[in-house]
């Protein structure tokens, strides 16, 4: 399943119903949540041990986020790499 997080603040209940082996893409506003300073580092970091998780480049850029400044683990994609994991997952949550 692909998981598409565009809700700030992102709620802990949407992280645990993230099962081990799904793909999330955290999208607009949700990526200033993705900080290695910031109140779920410690979460996503767990969720990094059995899953995939990614931002679209486009919107860390558009917020000045620096990549080293994300939890170390999280994949920047463009667009044409969330193309690829809509294709590869036929079941697709969006959580907004």
């Amino acid at each position: 399943m692909l998981h598409l997080i565009s809700q700030s603040p992102i709620e802990v209940a949407v992280l645990e119903r993230i099962e081990p082996g799904d793909a999330v893409v955290f999208l607009e506003n949700a990526v200033l949540r993705l900080l290695k300073n910031g109140l779920l580092s410690e979460k996503l970091t767990q969720l990094l041990s059995t899953n995939r998780l990614c931002v679209l480049s486009e919107d860390v850029a558009v917020r000045g986020i620096a990549a080293d400044k994300l939890v170390e683990g999280i994949d920047i994609i463009d667009y044409a790499g969330l193309v690829e994991l809509t294709v590869d997952n036929h079941v697709i949550q969006s959580w907004a």
